[in-house]
C-alpha cells in the first residue's frame, strides 16, 4: 500500500511517520522547500514532538517515507490520501479556504478512480460533501463515492504527544457513503494500533460515525466543549477575585464530585483549535449562543489581567512588563492565536514597554513575529506568566532582577519562592 499526506504540519508530519512505520510507503508533500528538504534529511522541522526525530531516523533512510513540494507528485501514486492544510478563520471569525481549496484543486488534478481520499482537518459541518466533493469532481471528472472514496476523520491528538494520543483515542470517520467509509475503517485500521480502554463504551479502535457530518461534528463539539468550559472557570475565576478568594481550591473541590470537570482559568486560550474551531460551529449553526459568549468571555481575559496589574503597580506607564511565553501553551514552539498578542496589545494600551521572552524562540524569532525580545536578567518592573513552560518553574528574581510583581496567568508557578525574593505574586483567579 502506497499513501500520501498533504501538508507536513505539527500533525501531517507525525501521522505520515506512524503510517511509515507500518510499512506503508508514504509521500508527504509541503508548500516549503525547507520543511521537505529538513524530512527528506530525516531531521524534525519543528521542535517538541515526542519520538518524532526517532521516527525519521527510521523510516527515512528505509525509504518508507521521503517528501515533495508537489501535491500532485504526491498524491498520483497513493492508494489513500490523508489532507491536513490548515482552514484558519478572518478577523470576523469566517472560514478561510483558500489554502485548502487550493490543495483540494492539486488533489482532483491527480486523482484515480479508487483512491480514498481523508480529510484530518477540522471542518464546519457539511463541508466535505458541500464544498470539497463537488470541488473534487469539477477538477477530476471523477464522481464522489462512486470512481473515488471520501471520507472526513478528524485529527484528535495534541502537539507533543501525537503518537501516544493516535493510540489511545478511538479514530472517528465518516464518509459520504457506505462504500467510503468502510474503505477508510480499513486504511485507518492498518496503519494505527490502539490501547485497551475499558472505560469506552465499545472497544477503542476505528469508529465510523455514519456520515460525514457526524464525523466534523463530532471534532467540533469537543473543541466547543473545552472552550466553554474554559471560559467558565474564567468566570469563576473573576468572581473569586471579586469576592476575595482563590479558584484553586473551589476547582479542586469541585473536581472532586463524580462527573465533575472544570479546567483550570487561563490567561488566554490559543492554537489553532479552541479558539478556532468553535467559531466553525458558529458559522453553521447561526442560533448557537453559549460558543459565542465563551469566544467573548476568553477573548477579554488578557486585558483583565491587564487591568489587574495596572491597579496593583498604580499605573503601568513607562513601566517594562515582561510577558513569559509567547507560545499558546507550554512546550509547543507555536504561536497561533497565543495570548501574548492580546497581553502585548493591552500592556502598549496602559502605556507599559512590553518585552517578551520564550526559551523556544530567538530573539530574531520574536521580533519576526513584531514582539519586543526580552533578554534574561535584564531590569524590568514586572512580569506576567503567559505560556507555562517547564523552564519558568524555576525563574526567580535573579532572571528578572527589579521584578516588583509576578502575575501568573497560568496559576503555574510556585508563588512562595516568588514572595520570598520581596516580588508581590498574584495569579488568576485570587483576589
Amino acid at each position: 500500500m502506497k499513501a500520501a499526506v498533504v501538508a507536513l504540519g505539527k500533525i501531517g508530519l507525525p501521522l505520515a511517520v506512524q503510517m511509515a512505520r507500518r510499512g506503508v510507503e508514504t509521500v508527504g508533500s509541503d508548500i516549503s522547500a525547507s520543511v521537505v528538504d529538513l524530512v527528506n534529511r530525516g531531521i524534525p522541522p519543528f521542535p517538541g514532538e515526542t519520538d518524532l526525530a526517532e521516527g525519521l531516523a527510521q523510516v527515512v533512510p528505509a525509504g518508507l517515507l521521503r517528501a515533495t513540494t508537489s501535491n500532485q507528485e504526491a498524491v498520483g501514486s497513493a492508494d489513500a490520501v490523508i489532507v491536513v492544510v490548515p482552514v484558519v478563520v478572518d478577523a470576523e471569525g469566517r472560514p478561510d479556504f483558500g489554502a485548502m481549496d487550493a490543495a483540494t484543486r492539486d488533489i482532483g488534478e491527480a486523482l484515480r478512480p479508487g483512491q480514498l481520499i481523508s480529510y484530518e482537518t477540522t471542518l464546519p459541518v457539511g463541508t466535505t460533501r458541500g464544498r470539497f466533493a463537488p470541488l473534487l469532481r469539477e477538477v477530476s471528472g471523477l464522481v464522489p463515492g462512486e470512481d473515488f472514496f471520501l471520507v472526513h476523520s478528524p485529527e484528535r491528538v495534541f502537539s507533543g504527544r501525537i503518537f501516544q494520543d493516535l493510540k489511545t483515542y478511538p479514530k472517528i470517520v465518516g464518509g459520504i457513503n457506505e462504500a467510503s467509509a468502510a474503505a477508510a475503517v480499513d486504511f485507518y485500521e492498518r496503519i494505527l494500533e490502539f490501547d485497551d480502554r475499558p472505560d469506552l463504551a465499545r472497544a477503542n479502535g476505528v469508529w465510523n460515525l455514519g456520515s460525514a457530518e457526524a464525523a466534523e461534528l463530532t471534532k467540533l463539539a469537543e473543541t466547543t466543549y473545552r472552550d466553554v468550559n474554559i471560559a467558565l472557570a474564567n468566570e469563576f475565576a473573576r468572581h473569586a477575585e471579586d469576592i476575595g478568594i482563590d479558584i484553586g481550591p473551589v476547582i479542586e473541590a469541585a473536581n472532586s464530585q463524580p462527573f465533575s470537570h472544570i479546567h483550570r482559568p487561563g490567561v488566554a486560550v490559543g492554537g489553532h483549535c479552541i479558539p478556532v474551531y468553535p467559531r466553525f460551529y458558529a458559522s453553521v449553526d447561526r442560533t448557537a449562543r453559549i460558543p459565542v459568549v465563551a469566544r467573548e468571555v476568553n477573548e477579554a481575559v488578557p486585558a483583565r489581567v491587564v487591568g489587574a496589574l495596572e491597579a496593583e503597580m498604580g499605573g503601568l506607564r513607562s513601566k517594562r512588563v515582561v510577558v513569559l511565553g509567547a507560545a499558546y501553551r507550554g512546550g509547543v514552539k507555536e504561536t497561533a492565536f497565543s495570548g501574548v498578542f492580546p497581553l502585548v496589545a493591552a500592556l502598549h494600551s496602559a502605556g507599559a514597554e512590553p518585552l517578551v521572552h520564550d526559551p523556544l524562540f530567538t530573539a530574531d524569532e520574536l521580533t519576526g513575529l513584531g514582539l519586543s525580545p526580552y533578554h534574561e536578567a535584564d531590569p524590568c518592573d514586572a512580569a506576567v506568566l503567559q505560556a507555562d513552560h517547564a523552564e519558568y518553574r524555576d525563574w526567580r528574581l535573579a532572571n528578572l532582577p527589579g521584578c516588583e510583581v509576578m502575575y501568573d496567568g497560568r496559576r503555574f508557578l510556585n508563588g512562595s519562592r516568588w514572595t520570598a525574593d520581596g516580588v508581590r505574586y498574584m495569579r488568576l483567579g485570587t483576589a
